[in-house]
């Protein structure tokens, strides 16, 4: 076996807790190191999965081969940056950044420190998907919806930036084409952004995509419904399953598709640390979290200019 990469978490929050408890379960990489500002919390995930508390970003670098950062998104360049001049791989939470010019800047960067930026769109690495993909034939239409109680974290950034940011980025990733109009609404109802969303996105290549979400759902709920010339697919992200009906011989047959179950943000980080060992471009890189953000960022403003402010 290859020598296993020193791995660090900065920011232990709830995702954070699960990237430590991930990279202390992996077999090519070793948890070596933790910071937060929360001390306390720091000390928690160290006892619960080794490692040692860095007491500052510079220890930490000095303990570490690859870095997950986990920290509120308005941290996450100043982080990336600091990490990427220091000669360490990253895997930076979505959003890539608080702006379109902060992610740009990140991934110029790691692309000529010739390091790997990964962004952590973990959807992608949904084993439903990777079935969805085997099948994919020039969509031509999909509905995307993503449903979840209120969360009490990441409430800086509205639900676009939150959640709705996985879609818009598969979405690019399955059409492939330039986005040439969109329709968005929101409302804000228990946050200062739009808890409620709801967009209607235009391709150049014909293409229509209508994408729901909403964090103050009582029920939870991650589908995708996709529409091609000779198929319908569709799946669930939260059960690990999907259905795809044909047209054949004038009838709509089912077909089996078959799906190996696994834990995705285990995938995800598997899949870093092995870009970071081999010097490999990852799934979703700069380039691709920059062309989500860019595109929510641009949802979000719309919503911001033609929806009514939640009431004081």
């Amino acid at each position: 076996m290859s020598k296993k990469l020193r791995a660090g978490v900065i920011g232990v929050g709830s995702m954070g807790l699960n990237h430590a408890r991930v990279y202390h379960e992996l077999d090519n990489a070793e948890l070596t190191a933790v910071h937060d500002a929360d001390t306390r919390a720091a000390e928690h995930a160290v006892r619960k999965f080794g490692g040692t508390v860095a007491a500052s970003l510079d220890e930490l670098i000095e303990r570490c081969d690859v870095v997950s950062v986990a920290a509120p998104t308005h941290l996450h360049r100043d982080i990336t940056l600091r990490l990427l001049n220091a000669g360490r791989h990253v895997l930076v939470e979505k959003p890539i950044a608080d702006t379109p010019a902060h992610a740009a800047e990140m991934s110029d960067l790691a692309r000529e420190k010739n390091l790997i930026l990964q962004v952590g769109h973990i959807e992608r690495f949904n084993p439903a998907l990777d079935a969805l993909e085997e099948h994919l034939n020039r969509p031509r239409f999909l509905e995307v919806t993503r449903l979840s109680p209120y969360p009490g974290r990441s409430l800086d950034i509205g639900v676009v930036l939150d959640v709705m940011i996985h879609d818009l980025e598969i979405i690019l990733h399955l059409v492939r084409s330039t986005v040439t109009r969109f329709d968005a609404v929101g409302i804000a109802v228990l946050s200062k952004g739009e808890d409620i969303a709801s967009v209607r996105l235009h391709f150049a290549n014909g293409c229509v995509a209508n994408v729901t979400a909403s964090r103050i759902s009582m029920k939870k709920m991650r589908e995708i419904r996709l529409f091609q010339e000779d198929a319908y697919l569709s799946l669930n992200y939260r059960t690990q399953t999907a259905k795809m009906y044909r047209l054949k011989d004038g009838k709509i047959v089912r077909e089996r598709v078959r799906i190996i179950k696994g834990e995705p943000l285990q995938r995800e980080l598997r899949h870093f640390v092995d870009c970071a060992a081999a010097g490999r471009q990852p799934k979703v890189g700069g380039a691709e979290a920059t062309a989500a953000l860019e595109l929510a960022v641009q949802i979000t403003r719309q919503i911001a200019e033609t929806s009514p402010p939640r009431p004081a």
